[in-house]
């Protein structure tokens, strides 16, 4: 599939270098790496940075130190590269929570490593935990902080601030009507499942076109289709999730089975 925002040849290139760097610096060898940012959400900019998030692993004797150590890796931010990761054993533990970033790396569209063994394993594990609730909190906090800061209060909004706060509401709106399956990653799907009004998808995908072609989008009145969007649906996430069907339970020992083997495959 072709995403919209994907990286050039040499782009993809320039971030293998860095990772390749990364695993030969720390010691450590990346399960998968992918695009966070608003590429992989699906409405990049031209100047859009390259947000590069992945998940690594130290050898099994680095995980026997008795003292704590370091569990991310960060690099400084080198003109449009930003490139961050998390150890496996944190990344991990966020999953159980489950962590919602987390479970959008695992479903990012855009990725430039992929250890399909051991990177499905884990999607297997985001599977078993009951995701609803994390998300509904995730989500609702996002959508709220953002609307407050850009949009409350305000005679004019900034048209690309519209897209942070529409992605975590149709998040928000795809657990309502589908409960059961983790809210997508990329801002398409959130439309195309969520059965919006005509008038809503065809303003989106105005602004979406516009997005890919400006780099500065400004500021504009308030566009009362979106507002009445957000206000409607976090009207419904005032209100708890209700319970959805209970998943396939893991243990932690189950877990810690899945971390060993992980390590194994990874370093095999």
């Amino acid at each position: 599939m072709t995403v919209q925002g994907s990286p050039s040849d040499t782009i993809r290139r320039r971030i293998d270098l860095d990772l390749r760097a990364i695993e030969e610096r720390h010691g450590v060898r990346i399960l998968f790496a992918i695009e966070s940012g608003s590429r992989a959400w699906g409405f990049p900019s031209p100047d859009s940075d390259y947000d590069v998030r992945f998940v690594y692993a130290h050898p099994c004797a680095w995980y026997l130190s008795l003292g704590q150590r370091r569990d991310v890796i960060e690099r400084p931010i080198t003109g449009d590269l930003d490139i961050a990761g998390w150890d496996l054993r944190k990344a991990m533990g966020l999953l159980l929570k489950p962590n919602p970033v987390l479970l959008e790396w695992l479903d990012s569209p855009i990725r430039y490593r992929w250890r399909s063994e051991p990177t499905m394993a884990l999607a297997d594990l985001s599977g078993t935990v009951a995701h609803h609730r994390a998300c509904w909190h995730h989500y609702r906090r996002l959508a709220t902080r953002h609307r407050s800061t850009y949009v409350d209060g305000r005679n004019r909004v900034p048209v690309k601030k519209y897209f942070y706060l529409l992605r975590p509401v149709l998040a928000l709106r795809w657990m309502r009507l589908i409960p059961d399956t983790p809210p997508p990653m990329r801002f398409q799907d959130l439309m195309a499942g969520t059965d919006l009004p005509s008038p809503v998808i065809d303003r989106l995908h105005r602004l979406v076109a516009l997005k890919a072609r400006t780099r500065e989008l400004g500021e504009e009145p308030h566009d009362p289709v979106f507002d009445a969007l957000v206000e409607a649906e976090l009207t419904h996430a005032d209100r708890p999730p209700a319970s959805v069907a209970p998943r396939p339970a893991t243990t932690i020992d189950d877990a810690n089975a899945l971390f060993r083997d992980l390590l194994t495959a990874v370093w095999r």
